[in-house]
């Protein structure tokens, strides 16, 4: 793979995320909220490393994201395979997650310092979901108000596509 034309800032910055996947298994990302949107986390190594889906989690709590996108990188590592639309009880204590196929055209936004490894953007990713305390989730009718906008569905329609809320998933 040629790095050939990137800054020293970004050759830096990929230098230190091959370390971290290579002595962690992937390296963690974590963008602070801005006046465009919610925190968000993802991996960057987990498809080099391990052939599983790289993760992204958006509006959770500071340092939750990396809990969450670290454990699952462990657990799919070791085997377990996450299907869009099934929840997942034991990654937060009482509070599920699920997952959902991040469409490629989010890539630059939420997953761009991978383009540092993976230069063509070919990789997977998935997008873990968290609903609120109370169990809402972000395309219910009952989420509260912005919920949808501070954790958007990272699909082409920004709604569940591999599953019918409610009908075949949560």
């Amino acid at each position: 793979m040629s790095i050939e034309g990137l800054t020293e800032q970004d050759t830096a910055l990929r230098a230190w995320l091959l370390a971290e996947a290579d002595q962690h298994g992937n390296a963690v990302v974590e963008v602070p909220p801005d006046q465009h949107g919610a925190p968000y986390t993802f991996t960057v190594g987990a498809w080099r490393r391990f052939g599983v889906p790289e993760a992204v989690v958006i509006g959770l709590p500071k340092d939750m994201g990396p809990v969450l996108v670290n454990a699952y990188v462990e657990q799919a590592r070791a085997g377990r395979r996450f299907v869009p639309g099934q929840l997942y009880d034991d990654f937060f204590d009482g509070v599920p997650v699920t997952v959902e196929r991040v469409h490629k055209g989010h890539y630059p936004e939420f997953l761009g310092s991978a383009f540092l490894i993976y230069r063509t953007g070919d990789f997977p990713a998935v997008q873990l979901i968290v609903p609120t305390p109370e169990g809402q989730w972000p395309w219910n009718a009952d989420a509260p108000e912005g919920f949808a906008d501070w954790q958007p569905i990272l699909t082409d329609s920004g709604a569940p596509e591999s599953w019918t809320p409610g009908v075949n998933g949560p």
